[in-house]
Formats: structure tokens, C-alpha cells, sequence
């Protein structure tokens, strides 16, 4: 994609547990909550997993900013290992009405391409549904990210309910 092109942003959604289409866990992944926060840890993530797809904007924030944003009852973080490597990783924000966000979603650029992604969405939504009393799981991704990623998203049962572009 060039940077003359417009970015197409995404808004997928799922409204009931039962939409969701699963995928099995491939042989030696093991996904893990990250239960002791860690921001330097979520900061880690991000850039690991982002730094192909452009995540910047997160990468200047003073060490407060990403303390404040990471730490907190809202947040939860959970990573997938391969043979104890860190294959990937996902946010989950608990936002007001049984929303949940999948804040960031995304695998190390060492995994891409070897069918961890359908699993470790799965694993998010499964968790993203089991969180307090949630009523909807959303997420938004863009041209800018992985072009499997809006496939993922949309195999697993998630529905677009709204593209913008930037």
C-alpha cells in the first residue's frame, strides 16, 4: 500500500457468544494472562507485535501515560508462547454498557503465517465473552495492518457495522 492511498478503517463487532466461529489450538501454543501488570511488559508488546504495521502512536508516551493506560482494573493482557518464545499477544478494555474492546490484537512477525491468528482470536473472544457481564466485543483494524487481519476478524463471526476513511 502506498502512503498516497487512502486507510480504510474496519469496526467489526459481535453481539452474542454464539456467533463466534472457532478455531483449534495449534500444537504448542499456549496463551497466558498476564494477571501481574506490567507496563514496561504492555509497552514491550506493542511495539514487538506493532512495529511492522506502523503502531506509533503510542511509542512516545511518557512511562506515566503507559502506566496509567496499562495497569488499570479495565485493561487485561494475555500473551501466546511457542516453544517459549512470545508468538503474540491481545488487549482487552472493559469500556461502560458490557463492552468490550480487543484494544490490540496481533502476532511477533516471526509467527505470522503459521496459523496462530484464528486460534488466539478465538482465545480473546472466548475471554472478551466470559468478562463480567459482556454484551458486545468490538475491535477496529485498517489497511494499514496485516491483510489477513479484517479476514480473521470477519472468519471467526465477527461483523463490520461500520468503515470510515482516513
Amino acid at each position: 500500500m502506498s502512503q498516497d492511498e487512502p486507510i480504510t478503517v474496519y469496526y467489526l463487532q459481535m453481539t452474542s457468544p454464539d456467533q463466534l466461529r472457532g478455531k483449534p489450538r495449534p500444537e504448542g501454543l499456549k496463551v497466558v494472562e498476564a494477571e501481574l501488570k506490567e507496563y514496561r511488559f504492555n509497552r514491550y508488546l506493542y511495539q514487538l507485535v506493532g512495529e511492522a504495521w506502523q503502531w506509533t502512536d503510542k511509542l512516545a508516551l511518557p512511562n506515566e501515560e503507559w502506566l496509567r493506560y496499562s495497569e488499570r482494573d479495565q485493561l487485561r493482557t494475555w500473551v501466546a508462547y511457542h516453544r517459549g518464545s512470545i508468538a503474540g499477544y491481545y488487549e482487552l478494555e472493559q469500556q461502560e454498557g458490557g463492552t468490550v474492546q480487543i484494544a490490540y490484537f496481533g502476532l511477533a512477525p516471526g509467527f505470522i503465517g503459521m496459523g496462530f491468528g484464528g486460534y488466539l482470536l478465538t482465545h480473546a473472544l472466548d475471554s472478551a465473552w466470559s468478562w463480567g457481564d459482556t454484551r458486545k466485543v468490538w475491535v477496529h483494524t485498517c489497511t494499514m495492518d496485516h491483510p489477513g487481519a479484517l479476514n480473521n476478524y470477519r472468519a471467526r463471526g465477527m461483523e463490520i457495522y461500520r468503515t470510515e476513511k482516513e
